[in-house]
């Protein structure tokens, strides 16, 4: 059994498709991670930039955060009908290629996926400095830890979308269950004690004030605590991996996401200021997460304690879960319309896009590298691109519905009024929610641009040079190759042949027979002195040749090949053979020139080990360098016949056996055809 097939299971049918596609139950833990875990260092990342006001700062934060939710309430409005009027996809990308042009989608396309990326390195770092609270010793293992959890992640999505919304719907579900207690009795003890509970275990002090309240110090709170939103468009951009009807699973997976990360928010917002919980320094020692002292002083380091951070840590570490969910499928979508390259759009053993996984496994850990996983490093650089996509998005919409009004035709024919005022109706939201996410996206713009956004701004349009030079590459292949003339058959001489020889044995031997088949002119190259020697090989080959090759050739009434003997000066293959190759297309015009490559088929490692592959370098020199009239056929030679039947067997065995619905549904076909054939046979 391979170790592809221990890690990653059996090799997947395309008829599994629909069957590994995802419900609400597992669209929560499979598209919220993002959205819930944000909750953690939403808020955090607002707190953090009040510090230095002191206990004057947890004033604010309710404020703040209650702005935060209004704001995603809006979106919520938004993606619902963004969902319903895309139910096959309703992603920025998709909006704005259709409503706001090639420009505004590369724009959407490249602040998503740098967006993505910015996810799954926040989200695990995030994670990791909730364990590190809850176990300070593991303090100096930040970055090895979260490089861990994502080599983690990335092996359970290349098993697939539905094993991993399975896998973590239990800490998922615990996390929300946990929380929504514990808050819940935080609110319940705040109440009862007029805004003013006692804590179990008092949190860090909080540190003086060093400053004063200013416009400026609360809009870059505000702007650090958007992060809580980014993974509000997470369904609209997967809604392609729900099972049917899959805008109902969509919905009812929005709506779940959006209602619980509201309460995580206004709860959270409420309580660090009734037990007077500040932010810490995560790179510092005793660093404790917000949520972490939020948890010690409602319920005390007892096993709920325990239960609720342990649940945390797995959300926050997995919530980058979305972005390997979404990720992929964003890149299947660009690269269809050929602005990546084209094997982001090849489905892997799994049912799942597994380059645009491996691509983002390997941005994500240089990031995490890059910035030691520090979750306060990477903030700056988040939420630009998520709000960047926001405003395409419904902007895109706006433009959409426009349009709809625009058309003669009704959407609801039966109800013609109903239906524009319902369209007039999505216009306002979608118009409302472009205004206020562009107004969110100036000001996080304009608070972080000097603490590390500007890497995100200068990004984003790298990456768009990068797609339209990917479809220049593309559009310009296609037109070189593209051919609308029928087939032409005026040239239909044999090719002349070349045999690329190293000295006479079997593999020679059916190398010449097979060129014989092929053409009258063979030509037999050997090149001399490879290994910087003298070379007995050619003499022994040049002394059989007229009795081995030619005679009986002769015999069978051919013309017998002619040996050449070239001499390597630099003991390179290639360039004796280039020279050759260059002299028989001027001795022989509009001829293809046939090269045959015989080579020994290694079937063990240590085969590998043992030959110089000539062969294989030289195949690739000319495949470069031949020219178009050129044509390379190898000749393979194996020490032991495969079993043709073995081999197939083997690969049956590969695969997973079908599922009780696919064999119901190849029965179904099978009577199908079965029935089709009898009603021709009656005709």
């Amino acid at each position: 059994m391979s170790l592809a097939r221990v890690l990653l299971g059996r090799i997947l049918p395309n008829a599994r498709n629909e069957e590994r596609k995802l419900t609400a139950f597992e669209g929560v833990p499979a598209m919220g991670l993002d959205g819930l875990g944000s909750s953690a260092y939403g808020p955090e990342a607002a707190l953090t930039v009040l510090i230095p006001l002191g206990a004057a700062g947890l004033a604010h934060v309710g404020p703040i955060l209650g702005v935060i939710v209004g704001l995603l309430l809006i979106l919520f409005a938004s993606y619902w009908q963004t969902i319903a009027a895309y139910p096959s996809n309703g992603g920025a990308y998709v909006v704005s290629r259709d409503n706001l042009g090639r420009t505004a989608s590369l724009v959407a396309a490249a602040a998503l996926m740098i967006d993505y990326v910015l996810n799954v390195a926040v989200g695990i770092s995030a994670g990791v400095g909730a364990l590190v609270s809850a176990v300070p010793s593991l303090h100096p293992y930040i970055l090895e830890l979260c490089l861990g959890i994502l080599a983690v992640l990335t092996l359970v999505n290349l098993r697939g979308t539905l094993d991993a919304g399975r896998l973590f719907a239990l800490p998922t579900y615990t996390f929300v269950a946990s929380f929504l207690a514990l808050l819940a009795l935080g609110v319940a003890r705040a109440i009862a004690a007029d805004g003013a509970p006692q804590p179990i275990m008092a949190p860090p002090p909080v540190p003086a004030a060093t400053e004063p309240v200013t416009i400026w110090l609360l809009l870059r709170a505000f702007a650090s605590g958007c992060t809580a939103m980014t993974g509000v468009e997470a369904v609209s951009n997967g809604v392609g991996a729900f099972k049917e009807p899959a805008l109902r699973h969509a919905h009812r997976t929005l709506a779940a996401i959006v209602v619980l990360l509201a309460l995580l928010l206004v709860a959270i917002g409420a309580l660090v200021r009734a037990y007077g919980i500040s932010a810490m320094d995560q790179a510092q020692p005793g660093y404790q997460s917000v949520l972490s002292q939020l948890a010690a002083a409602i319920a005390g380091r007892g096993a709920f304690y325990h239960v609720a951070i342990g649940s945390l840590l797995c959300v926050l570490a997995l919530s980058a879960n979305t972005s390997f969910v979404d990720f992929p499928r964003l890149c299947r979508m660009v690269a269809g319309d050929g602005y990546l390259p084209r094997p982001f759009a090849i489905v892997g053993r799994r049912l799942v896009f597994s380059v645009g996984i491996a691509y983002l496994t390997l941005t994500a850990g240089l990031l995490l590298v890059a910035f030691g996983g520090i979750t306060e490093h990477l903030i700056p650089l988040f939420a630009i691109g998520a709000f960047l996509t926001f405003t395409l998005s419904q902007s895109g919409m706006v433009a959409h519905w426009r349009k709809a009004l625009r058309s003669p035709a009704p959407a609801r024919p039966e109800q013609p009024g109903r239906s524009r005022a319902h369209m007039r109706a999505h216009l306002a939201i979608n118009l409302v929610g472009a205004s206020a996410t562009a107004i969110a996206l100036a000001v996080i713009v304009a608070t972080k641009l000097f603490e590390g956004a500007w890497i995100t701004l200068l990004a984003i349009p790298a990456v768009v040079l990068l797609l339209r030079a990917i479809r220049g590459y593309y559009d310009q292949l296609d037109a070189r190759v593209r051919d609308g003339r029928p087939l032409r058959l005026a040239a239909r001489e044999p090719p002349v042949v070349i045999v690329a020889t190293e000295r006479w044995n079997r593999l020679t031997d059916k190398a010449v027979r097979f060129a014989l088949q092929l053409s009258r002119e063979v030509f037999a190259v050997h090149v001399m002195a490879l290994e910087g020697a003298q070379d007995e090989a050619a003499h022994a080959l040049q002394a059989r040749w007229a009795t081995d090759v030619e005679a009986p050739a002769r015999a069978a009434g051919l013309p017998p090949p002619r040996l050449l003997l070239l001499r390597a000066e630099y003991r390179r293959m290639h360039g004796p053979l280039l020279e050759l190759i260059r002299e028989l297309q001027a001795q022989f015009p509009g001829r293809t020139l046939a090269i045959l490559l015989p080579e020994l088929i290694k079937t063990r490692w240590w085969q590998y080990l043992l030959h110089t592959h000539r062969a294989r370098r030289l195949r690739s020199r000319l495949l470069r360098s031949g020219g178009s009239r050129l044509v390379l056929i190898n000749i393979p030679w194996y020490l032991e016949e495969p079993d043709l039947d073995a081999a197939i067997s083997e690969e049956a065995a590969a695969q997973e056996a079908p599922s009780s619905e696919e064999t119901t549904a190849q029965e179904a076909n099978v009577q199908e055809a079965t029935g089709r054939e009898g009603a021709d046979r009656a005709e």
